[in-house]
């Protein structure tokens, strides 16, 4: 008979219950609470979401309100570096750049958006400044990656550039000849480059130094004539044997030996090129000589390198080489360990710094700022 009949069976009769004072409650009674209870609490709950959906911002006004991504900005390349006319980068594909347009087109600049500059061409006057009035807004960006004592003419560009492209790091848009990246975000999808490897197998060959621009006036110069009278070094380029061919032949060279004299042209701050990179890719223990050994720290591990003035004489610099040479453990220790936390990057030239370079002018759209006394900056 259902529910109601089973309760009413299991009860006592009304009879009974007038009989005994005992007072009995139906099933009607009973279930009719509990869904006044419930009743309650959804209308509650219902007046509570519409009293929230009042007062929560509506998602359509909240994405009209956040702003709208950069348009696309145009880069004119006005005069490729040294005059080598390569194709241009798609940034998207190459960097994951977006919203940049690339053009070597003279016509364009009307309408570009910003005008890179390299700045050998108008030192030499294979080149000139462009002579059409400046677009509002357009900015001139001076590219150089020589070093001071190798740039002439800065006085045509001064206060004729809105942002500076260079290997400082103080400089408006910075890209170094090289950068180690933690292995760590490397795996994490950032560009990680070349592998820094740690084999465990010793080099037979000792130092060695590749140089093709050899001049007496040089510091280099002179600090190799001192260090071959304590060890032996082998010198390849222009100035020594000739290389093997192909764009890796320095890095392929440089696997066979221990350590490699990183020796720049002229000592600037951050000037601190290829030479090291190379050395640093090939696992072989780089002897610089450039910038001040803090300098050089804020590019890589302290015992990554051996820095000329960490010894008071040249002699003491060759006694110790010798020593590492002896001692494969402790060269492994001392100078290679840190290889297992990083990877390298090396910017390719020149294609990552049109893309560098746009991507800054994207970001900076709409502000505009002039580089004032251009010399005493890059000088100092």
């Amino acid at each position: 008979m259902g529910v109601r009949a089973a309760w009413r069976q299991a009860g006592p009769s009304p009879r009974a219950s007038r009989r005994t004072g005992v007072r009995t409650l139906s099933l009607e009674a009973v279930l009719k609470r509990p869904r006044l209870c419930v009743c309650v609490a959804a209308a509650g709950f219902l007046l509570l979401l519409a009293a929230c959906a009042r007062y929560l911002p509506d998602q359509a006004a909240l994405q009209q309100q956040q702003p709208p991504p950069p348009p696309e900005v145009t880069l004119l390349i006005w005069t490729h570096p040294f005059g080598d006319n390569h194709e241009l980068p798609d940034c998207l594909q190459l960097y994951q750049i977006r919203g940049c347009r690339l053009t070597d087109d003279p016509w364009a600049y009307p309408q570009a958006d910003a005008v890179i500059i390299h700045h050998r061409e108008i030192a030499n006057g294979d080149a000139y400044l462009p002579q059409e009035p400046r677009p509002d807004a357009q900015k001139w960006i001076w590219l150089n990656y020589e070093s001071p004592t190798h740039t002439s003419e800065l006085w045509l560009v001064e206060g004729v550039f809105n942002l500076t492209l260079t290997y400082r790091t103080d400089s408006d848009i910075f890209l170094p000849y090289g950068y180690l990246v933690p292995r760590a975000r490397a795996a994490d999808g950032a560009p990680g480059g070349g592998q820094l490897s740690l084999s465990r197998r010793p080099r037979k060959r000792f130092v060695a130094w590749v140089i093709s621009n050899w001049s007496e006036t040089h510091a280099r110069v002179g600090f190799y004539r001192q260090l071959r009278e304590f060890i032996r070094v082998d010198v390849f380029g222009h100035a020594g044997r000739p290389l093997q061919g192909g764009g890796d032949s320095v890095v392929r060279l440089l696997r066979r030996y221990m350590f490699y004299l990183a020796l720049e042209n002229s000592q600037h701050t951050d000037y601190i090129t290829e030479k090291l990179w190379n050395a640093v890719l090939a696992g072989a223990v780089p002897v610089v000589l450039g910038p001040s050994r803090q300098n050089y720290e804020r590019f890589l591990p302290a015992e990554a390198f051996i820095h000329v003035e960490d010894f008071p004489t040249v002699k003491e610099l060759g006694r110790y080489l010798l020593a590492l040479r002896g001692d494969p453990a402790r060269l492994r220790r001392r100078h290679l360990d840190w290889r297992r936390s990083y990877s390298l990057r090396q910017p390719r030239f020149w294609m990552e710094h049109y893309c560098t370079a746009c991507r800054e002018v994207r970001r900076s759209r709409g502000r505009t700022q002039t580089v004032t006394d251009l010399r005493s900056w890059f000088h100092s």
